[in-house]
Protein backbone atom coordinates (compact mmCIF):
# COMPACT_ATOMS: atom_id res chain seq x y z
CA UNK A 1 0.00 0.00 0.00
CA UNK A 2 2.95 2.42 0.06
CA UNK A 3 2.80 2.44 -3.27
CA UNK A 4 -0.72 4.47 -3.40
CA UNK A 5 0.83 7.15 -0.55
CA UNK A 6 2.32 9.34 -3.96
CA UNK A 7 -0.59 12.02 -4.83
CA UNK A 8 1.18 10.96 -8.01
CA UNK A 9 0.64 7.32 -8.47
CA UNK A 10 -3.09 8.45 -6.97
CA UNK A 11 -3.62 10.85 -9.80
CA UNK A 12 -2.48 8.39 -12.65
CA UNK A 13 -4.39 5.49 -11.48
CA UNK A 14 -7.42 7.83 -10.89
CA UNK A 15 -6.54 8.39 -14.87
CA UNK A 16 -6.06 5.18 -16.01
CA UNK A 17 -9.30 3.96 -14.11
CA UNK A 18 -11.60 6.28 -15.85
CA UNK A 19 -9.60 6.04 -19.21
CA UNK A 20 -10.30 2.03 -19.14
CA UNK A 21 -14.09 2.37 -17.56
CA UNK A 22 -14.51 4.61 -21.22
CA UNK A 23 -12.55 2.59 -23.50
CA UNK A 24 -14.74 -1.09 -22.22
CA UNK A 25 -17.88 1.50 -22.34
CA UNK A 26 -17.77 2.00 -25.51
CA UNK A 27 -16.38 -1.03 -27.19
CA UNK A 28 -19.58 -3.28 -25.77
CA UNK A 29 -22.17 -0.62 -26.49
CA UNK A 30 -21.03 0.27 -30.17
CA UNK A 31 -20.44 -3.54 -31.12
CA UNK A 32 -18.99 -1.65 -34.46
CA UNK A 33 -16.24 -0.30 -32.66
CA UNK A 34 -12.82 -1.82 -31.72
CA UNK A 35 -11.20 -1.75 -28.93
CA UNK A 36 -8.76 1.19 -30.61
CA UNK A 37 -11.69 3.10 -31.45
CA UNK A 38 -13.14 2.94 -28.27
CA UNK A 39 -9.91 4.19 -26.63
CA UNK A 40 -9.25 7.07 -29.40
CA UNK A 41 -13.35 8.03 -28.29
CA UNK A 42 -12.62 7.91 -24.58
CA UNK A 43 -9.01 10.27 -25.05
CA UNK A 44 -11.28 13.05 -27.03
CA UNK A 45 -13.72 12.70 -25.10
CA UNK A 46 -11.40 13.55 -21.86
CA UNK A 47 -9.23 15.72 -23.04
CA UNK A 48 -12.33 17.92 -25.01
CA UNK A 49 -10.20 18.16 -28.03
CA UNK A 50 -13.46 18.23 -29.99
CA UNK A 51 -11.95 16.15 -32.95
CA UNK A 52 -15.41 14.18 -33.80
CA UNK A 53 -16.62 10.62 -33.26
CA UNK A 54 -15.04 7.75 -35.27
CA UNK A 55 -18.61 6.33 -36.62
CA UNK A 56 -22.34 7.91 -35.36
CA UNK A 57 -23.07 6.53 -31.86
CA UNK A 58 -26.27 4.66 -31.17
CA UNK A 59 -28.83 6.15 -28.42
CA UNK A 60 -27.40 3.60 -25.80
CA UNK A 61 -23.50 5.15 -26.68
CA UNK A 62 -24.68 8.84 -26.41
CA UNK A 63 -26.04 8.23 -23.08
CA UNK A 64 -22.62 6.52 -22.06
CA UNK A 65 -21.08 9.46 -23.63
CA UNK A 66 -22.79 11.71 -21.15
CA UNK A 67 -22.56 9.85 -18.21
CA UNK A 68 -18.54 9.07 -18.84
CA UNK A 69 -18.28 12.78 -19.54
CA UNK A 70 -19.66 13.53 -16.01
CA UNK A 71 -17.54 11.08 -14.36
CA UNK A 72 -14.36 11.71 -16.29
CA UNK A 73 -14.70 15.90 -15.32
CA UNK A 74 -15.12 14.62 -11.66
CA UNK A 75 -12.00 12.34 -11.60
CA UNK A 76 -10.15 14.19 -13.83
CA UNK A 77 -10.89 17.46 -11.77
CA UNK A 78 -9.75 15.34 -8.31
CA UNK A 79 -6.48 13.71 -10.48
CA UNK A 80 -5.55 17.39 -11.24
CA UNK A 81 -5.76 18.23 -7.46
CA UNK A 82 -3.44 15.38 -6.44
CA UNK A 83 -0.89 16.53 -9.33
CA UNK A 84 -1.01 19.98 -8.06
CA UNK A 85 -0.15 18.55 -4.19
CA UNK A 86 2.37 16.71 -5.34
CA UNK A 87 4.30 19.86 -7.10
CA UNK A 88 3.41 22.10 -4.64
CA UNK A 89 3.86 20.04 -1.39
CA UNK A 90 6.00 17.59 -3.06
CA UNK A 91 8.58 18.94 -5.50
CA UNK A 92 8.07 22.45 -3.93
CA UNK A 93 8.96 21.99 -0.05
CA UNK A 94 12.07 19.31 -0.65
CA UNK A 95 13.24 21.99 -3.27
CA UNK A 96 12.84 24.50 -0.77
CA UNK A 97 14.83 22.06 1.72
CA UNK A 98 17.24 20.90 -0.09
CA UNK A 99 18.07 24.88 -1.04
CA UNK A 100 17.94 25.95 2.29
CA UNK A 101 20.29 22.87 3.55
CA UNK A 102 22.81 23.92 0.60
CA UNK A 103 23.10 27.05 1.97
CA UNK A 104 23.48 26.02 5.37
CA UNK A 105 26.09 23.50 4.66
CA UNK A 106 28.03 26.41 2.08
CA UNK A 107 28.20 28.61 5.26
CA UNK A 108 30.20 25.17 7.13
CA UNK A 109 33.45 25.76 7.77
CA UNK A 110 36.24 23.71 9.56
CA UNK A 111 33.09 21.37 10.59
CA UNK A 112 32.87 17.55 10.91
CA UNK A 113 31.32 15.37 8.81
CA UNK A 114 29.06 12.30 9.77
CA UNK A 115 28.97 9.59 7.23
CA UNK A 116 25.80 7.87 8.32
CA UNK A 117 22.93 7.80 10.58
CA UNK A 118 22.91 4.56 12.63
CA UNK A 119 23.80 3.67 16.21
CA UNK A 120 27.44 4.99 16.10
CA UNK A 121 26.40 7.87 13.82
CA UNK A 122 23.85 8.81 16.05
CA UNK A 123 25.79 9.07 19.40
CA UNK A 124 29.07 10.69 17.14
CA UNK A 125 26.24 13.70 16.36
CA UNK A 126 24.58 13.59 20.14
CA UNK A 127 28.27 14.22 21.17
CA UNK A 128 29.17 16.72 18.83
CA UNK A 129 25.85 18.42 19.90
CA UNK A 130 27.04 18.63 23.29
CA UNK A 131 29.82 20.23 22.44
CA UNK A 132 28.22 23.03 20.09
CA UNK A 133 30.83 21.25 16.87
CA UNK A 134 29.22 22.43 13.29
CA UNK A 135 28.46 19.78 11.81
CA UNK A 136 26.27 17.87 8.40
CA UNK A 137 25.26 14.20 8.69
CA UNK A 138 25.29 12.36 5.04
CA UNK A 139 22.41 9.92 5.20
CA UNK A 140 20.26 8.43 2.05
CA UNK A 141 17.24 7.07 4.44
CA UNK A 142 14.95 9.19 3.56
CA UNK A 143 13.00 8.20 6.68
CA UNK A 144 15.52 9.03 8.86
CA UNK A 145 16.28 12.38 7.55
CA UNK A 146 12.05 13.30 7.78
CA UNK A 147 12.23 11.83 11.53
CA UNK A 148 15.33 13.92 12.88
CA UNK A 149 15.93 16.93 10.05
CA UNK A 150 14.36 19.28 12.35
CA UNK A 151 16.96 19.51 14.91
CA UNK A 152 20.01 18.47 12.36
CA UNK A 153 21.54 19.18 9.47
CA UNK A 154 21.12 16.47 6.86
CA UNK A 155 22.39 16.29 3.41
CA UNK A 156 20.76 13.37 1.45
CA UNK A 157 22.90 11.14 -0.44
CA UNK A 158 25.53 8.54 -0.44
CA UNK A 159 28.92 9.31 1.23
CA UNK A 160 30.81 6.62 -0.97
CA UNK A 161 30.24 9.84 -3.72
CA UNK A 162 33.10 12.26 -4.55
CA UNK A 163 30.16 14.64 -5.18
CA UNK A 164 28.34 14.28 -2.21
CA UNK A 165 31.75 14.69 0.05
CA UNK A 166 32.37 17.57 -2.22
CA UNK A 167 29.00 18.97 -1.63
CA UNK A 168 29.17 18.57 2.24
CA UNK A 169 32.43 20.81 2.22
CA UNK A 170 34.70 18.33 2.37
CA UNK A 171 37.85 20.66 1.35
CA UNK A 172 36.73 23.08 3.84
CA UNK A 173 35.80 20.27 6.34
CA UNK A 174 37.87 19.61 9.63
CA UNK A 175 36.49 16.21 10.56
CA UNK A 176 35.48 13.22 9.08
CA UNK A 177 33.73 10.61 10.85
CA UNK A 178 32.76 7.40 9.14
CA UNK A 179 30.21 5.75 10.51
CA UNK A 180 28.71 3.23 8.05
CA UNK A 181 27.82 -0.33 8.78
CA UNK A 182 29.90 -1.65 5.86
CA UNK A 183 34.10 -1.72 6.08
CA UNK A 184 34.31 -1.70 3.09
CA UNK A 185 32.39 1.34 2.10
CA UNK A 186 34.12 3.11 5.23
CA UNK A 187 37.62 2.12 3.20
CA UNK A 188 36.16 3.79 0.40
CA UNK A 189 35.03 6.58 1.85
CA UNK A 190 38.20 7.25 3.81
CA UNK A 191 40.17 6.91 0.75
CA UNK A 192 37.92 9.54 -0.94
CA UNK A 193 37.99 11.56 1.86
CA UNK A 194 41.99 11.79 2.66
CA UNK A 195 42.36 12.11 -1.63
CA UNK A 196 39.67 15.35 -1.88
CA UNK A 197 41.48 16.77 1.58
CA UNK A 198 45.01 15.82 3.12
CA UNK A 199 44.62 17.71 6.52
CA UNK A 200 41.21 16.20 7.49
CA UNK A 201 41.19 14.30 10.56
CA UNK A 202 39.02 10.96 9.96
CA UNK A 203 37.99 8.70 12.55
CA UNK A 204 36.27 5.37 11.14
CA UNK A 205 34.64 2.87 12.74
CA UNK A 206 35.58 -0.65 11.43
CA UNK A 207 33.45 -4.45 12.46
CA UNK A 208 36.43 -6.59 11.55
CA UNK A 209 39.25 -6.77 13.11
CA UNK A 210 41.25 -8.02 10.09
CA UNK A 211 40.32 -4.24 8.84
CA UNK A 212 41.86 -1.85 11.05
CA UNK A 213 45.45 -1.58 9.68
CA UNK A 214 43.86 -1.29 6.08
CA UNK A 215 41.43 1.83 7.34
CA UNK A 216 44.79 3.06 8.95
CA UNK A 217 46.71 2.66 5.61
CA UNK A 218 43.95 4.06 3.52
CA UNK A 219 44.15 7.50 5.45
CA UNK A 220 41.90 6.84 9.21
CA UNK A 221 43.85 8.79 12.01
CA UNK A 222 42.10 6.90 14.22
CA UNK A 223 39.75 3.54 13.67
CA UNK A 224 37.16 2.55 16.38
CA UNK A 225 36.11 -0.86 17.12
CA UNK A 226 32.51 -0.64 18.86
CA UNK A 227 32.21 -4.44 19.48
CA UNK A 228 36.15 -4.72 21.28
CA UNK A 229 35.23 -0.68 23.19
CA UNK A 230 31.97 -2.47 23.80
CA UNK A 231 33.49 -5.60 25.22
CA UNK A 232 36.55 -4.37 26.75
CA UNK A 233 33.75 -1.98 29.04
CA UNK A 234 31.52 -4.78 30.16
CA UNK A 235 34.55 -6.47 31.04
CA UNK A 236 36.06 -3.75 33.01
CA UNK A 237 32.18 -3.25 35.34
CA UNK A 238 33.39 -6.46 36.92
CA UNK A 239 36.71 -6.33 37.35
CA UNK A 240 37.35 -2.61 38.11
CA UNK A 241 34.20 -1.19 38.78
CA UNK A 242 34.47 1.80 40.72
CA UNK A 243 37.21 3.10 38.69
CA UNK A 244 34.79 2.57 35.53
CA UNK A 245 31.67 4.58 37.48
CA UNK A 246 34.28 7.25 38.37
CA UNK A 247 35.51 7.85 34.56
CA UNK A 248 31.60 7.61 33.44
CA UNK A 249 30.74 10.26 35.90
CA UNK A 250 33.64 12.39 34.54
CA UNK A 251 31.79 12.68 30.90
CA UNK A 252 28.54 14.00 31.92
CA UNK A 253 27.65 17.47 33.12
CA UNK A 254 24.61 15.99 35.36
CA UNK A 255 25.11 18.14 38.44
CA UNK A 256 27.16 21.76 39.45
CA UNK A 257 29.02 19.51 41.01
CA UNK A 258 29.70 16.53 39.06
CA UNK A 259 33.25 16.01 37.86
CA UNK A 260 34.26 16.77 34.27
CA UNK A 261 37.13 16.22 31.88
CA UNK A 262 38.51 19.38 29.26
CA UNK A 263 40.56 19.78 26.34
CA UNK A 264 42.12 23.09 26.80
CA UNK A 265 44.19 24.65 23.72
CA UNK A 266 46.62 27.19 25.27
CA UNK A 267 46.88 29.57 21.82
CA UNK A 268 43.25 29.69 22.38
CA UNK A 269 43.36 31.73 25.66
CA UNK A 270 44.81 35.44 26.03
CA UNK A 271 48.22 36.21 24.82
CA UNK A 272 49.28 37.14 28.23
CA UNK A 273 48.77 33.82 29.82
CA UNK A 274 50.54 31.88 27.17
CA UNK A 275 54.34 30.39 27.43
CA UNK A 276 53.84 30.47 31.04
CA UNK A 277 53.55 27.67 34.12
CA UNK A 278 50.62 26.56 35.82
CA UNK A 279 52.37 27.94 39.26
CA UNK A 280 52.31 31.47 36.85
CA UNK A 281 48.42 30.77 35.43
CA UNK A 282 47.46 29.81 38.98
CA UNK A 283 44.40 27.96 37.40
CA UNK A 284 43.84 26.16 40.82
CA UNK A 285 43.94 28.92 42.94
CA UNK A 286 41.49 30.91 40.65
CA UNK A 287 39.03 28.03 39.42
CA UNK A 288 39.51 25.49 41.38
CA UNK A 289 40.48 22.89 38.22
CA UNK A 290 43.00 20.59 37.98
CA UNK A 291 45.54 19.69 35.47
CA UNK A 292 46.24 16.19 34.98
CA UNK A 293 47.91 15.70 31.71
CA UNK A 294 49.76 18.00 29.09
CA UNK A 295 50.80 17.53 25.20
CA UNK A 296 53.43 19.65 23.78
CA UNK A 297 53.42 20.90 20.51
CA UNK A 298 55.50 17.65 19.01
CA UNK A 299 52.60 15.14 20.80
CA UNK A 300 54.56 14.20 23.71
CA UNK A 301 52.14 13.72 26.70
CA UNK A 302 53.06 14.47 30.41
CA UNK A 303 50.62 13.00 33.13
CA UNK A 304 50.19 15.66 36.02
CA UNK A 305 52.90 17.90 34.74
CA UNK A 306 55.16 19.96 36.93
CA UNK A 307 53.73 22.99 38.19
CA UNK A 308 56.94 25.45 37.26
CA UNK A 309 57.06 23.67 33.30
CA UNK A 310 56.85 26.25 30.77
CA UNK A 311 54.20 25.35 28.82
CA UNK A 312 54.12 25.84 25.02
CA UNK A 313 51.37 27.89 23.25
CA UNK A 314 50.52 24.75 20.87
CA UNK A 315 50.15 22.27 23.36
CA UNK A 316 46.86 21.38 25.30
CA UNK A 317 46.35 20.64 28.42
CA UNK A 318 43.41 18.58 29.96
CA UNK A 319 41.65 19.79 32.87
CA UNK A 320 39.59 17.75 35.68
CA UNK A 321 36.74 20.13 37.48
CA UNK A 322 33.39 20.42 38.27
CA UNK A 323 31.24 22.12 35.87
CA UNK A 324 31.01 24.98 38.06
CA UNK A 325 34.79 25.20 38.03
CA UNK A 326 34.90 24.42 34.19
CA UNK A 327 32.61 27.79 33.85
CA UNK A 328 35.29 29.56 35.65
CA UNK A 329 38.16 28.31 33.78
CA UNK A 330 36.07 29.66 30.89
CA UNK A 331 35.21 32.81 31.99
CA UNK A 332 39.29 33.68 33.00
CA UNK A 333 40.40 32.73 29.96
CA UNK A 334 37.19 34.19 27.99
CA UNK A 335 36.41 31.79 26.64
CA UNK A 336 32.26 31.69 26.40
Amino acid sequence: MHFFRSPLTRAFTLLLFVLLFGTLGFYFIETDYSLFDALYLSVITLSTVGYGEVRELSTSGRSFAIFFILLGFMIVAIAFRFIVEHLALGWSVKSWKQKKNRGMINELNEHTIVCGFGRNGRQAVKRLKKHQQPFVVVETNEELIAENEKDLLFYKGSALSDEVLEAVGIKRAKNLICALPDDADNLFVVLSARQLNKDIVIVSRVSEERNQTKLALAGANHVIMPDKIGGDYMAALLTVPDLIHFLSALDWWQEETSPNVEELKLNAIPQKFQNKSLAEMELRKHTNCNVIGYRDAKGKQYINPDAHMVLESEGKLIILGTRDAIKKLNQMFQLD
